[in-house]
């Protein structure tokens, strides 16, 4: 069995205060993008994870895949499995690439192995792997609010738009990014973004990553300016970077020939 796990992307992000417990709440809008990975499984003798396309770091028995692969055998008899990952999107980009792998597997082992877990409870397995993992379980436009954890639907529909997403060489630490961020509640209500045309976003949708991240990295914040430059209705950096978007009514010609070299760009 196949599947395609797609990336998504932040359309605003607040940070808008601490908690007691360390963490941060925080308010955004998750927005699936095309940009997609492959995963597929088989059953096998022993249960495995192979990685093609971008090399991932780290131990393949960590991987979240295999994760959710046992979270699930926990409660069902589940064979052992190989499971192939095509890595096409960027980690350490703020495009959510290792949550989506593991909600997609989720969803891929409840339909071959008829499991009849609902959305809801798909999302409850995924929450255990990952504040933002449930969101790619109806993978649909979603205001984020809590940690991350929390979901609300709304209506944003950018199938008219294009979107660009550049991605430097090198990622961003979350934590590092959370290290200089001073929580403050936002004017602009995120979930009144589809009242609002797309070329004032600028004006009012902010990502708050960005006044701690673009210091350290000025190469984001070139690559952010350079997509205005190249006639971006909206630009931001999304997460916590350091991959960066911009939404475009009609797509530069020339590109990849504006840009510097090193910038891998998704469309």
């Amino acid at each position: 069995m196949i599947s395609f796990p797609n990336a998504k992307i932040n359309i605003g992000l607040n940070v808008v205060e601490k908690r007691p417990d360390g963490y941060h709440n925080l308010e955004t809008i998750f927005y699936p993008v095309k940009l997609a990975d492959a995963l597929e499984f088989v059953e096998a003798n022993n249960t495995a994870l192979s990685i093609s396309g971008i090399q991932v770091d780290g131990d393949p028995e960590n991987n979240l895949i295999i994760k959710a692969y046992r979270l699930l055998r926990r409660d069902f008899q589940l064979p052992e499995l190989h499971f192939h990952l095509h890595k096409v999107v960027p980690f350490g980009a703020g495009l959510g690439g290792g949550s989506s792998d593991a909600a997609f597997a989720l969803k891929m082992l409840n339909k071959h192995f008829n499991l009849k877990l609902n959305d809801q409870t798909l999302e409850r397995y995924a929450a255990g792997l990952g504040a933002d993992c449930p969101f790619f379980i109806r993978n649909k436009p979603t205001y984020a609010h809590g940690i991350g954890d929390q979901f609300e639907p709304i209506e944003l529909d950018l199938s008219e738009y294009s979107i660009v997403i550049l991605k430097p060489a090198f990622s961003v630490s979350t934590v590092e990014a959370y290290r200089n961020i001073t929580p403050e509640r936002p004017d602009f209500d995120l979930r009144k973004i589809a009242s609002l045309p797309v070329e004032e976003w600028r004006r009012v949708i902010k990502n708050d990553f960005e006044t701690s991240v673009f210091p350290k990295y000025p190469q984001i914040r070139e690559l952010k300016n350079q997509l205005y430059d190249l006639g971006a209705l909206y630009a931001a950096m999304s997460g916590s970077g350091s991959a960066v978007f911009g939404i475009f009514r009609h797509l530069p010609t020339d590109l990849a020939n504006s840009l510097p070299k090193g910038i891998f760009i998704y469309r």
